[in-house]
This record gives structure tokens, C-alpha cells and sequence, in this order.
């Protein structure tokens, strides 16, 4: 039997994953909505948008069109990307819906 405490058994997230589990937890909100991910992503997006342009009003286009342009051209190098901000859960799968 373990010695451990129910308190060290905790995972704690990074930052990355705390917001896939907000975007899960916001698809499972809108029910049986149509492109349920799709408004999500959206919302996710114009608030990460927002925060870009008050925070970095001169380079966030640079920034942004960077992270689309490797998605958009080595979707497996983005992939990588999202693995590396992930903590130790790395090893789980996508989840059930897309990032």
C-alpha cells in the first residue's frame, strides 16, 4: 500500500492544459448546439486577441500570423509545439475534441 497522501497524488496542470479544459468544459455547455467547437474556438480566440493587442500593440500581428502560418503549413510542427507546453500529462492523447 502506498504511503503517499491524496494531496501528493494532485497533477498539477500548466497553463496550456488548464485551457483545453476550459475549452471542453465550455463545448459541454453549449449541449447539442451546432459547430459548438467552432463558437468556443471563436470566443477563445477574440479574447487571446484582445489580450495580444492591449499588451503588445506593435508586434502581435507578427506573433499571431507566425503560429497560423505554422499551422497552416507543418501542421506536425504545431503539434509539436502544443506537446511541449503541456506538463505532465504529456503523454495523454488530443483530447475528444480539436484544439
Amino acid at each position: 500500500m502506498s504511503n503517499k497522501k491524496n494531496d501528493d497524488m494532485i497533477v498539477e496542470m500548466t497553463p496550456l492544459e488548464k485551457i483545453e479544459s476550459l475549452y471542453n468544459e465550455l463545448v459541454d455547455w453549449y449541449g447539442q448546439a451546432d459547430q459548438k467547437e467552432i463558437r468556443v474556438a471563436a470566443k477563445l480566440m477574440m479574447v487571446s486577441l484582445d489580450k495580444f493587442a492591449a499588451y503588445k500593440p506593435h508586434s502581435w500581428h507578427d506573433l499571431v500570423m507566425e503560429y497560423v502560418d505554422i499551422l497552416r503549413t507543418d501542421p506536425e510542427r504545431f503539434q509539436k509545439i502544443i506537446e511541449s507546453n503541456r506538463g505532465e500529462l504529456k503523454e495523454r492523447k488530443s483530447s475528444k475534441y480539436l484544439h
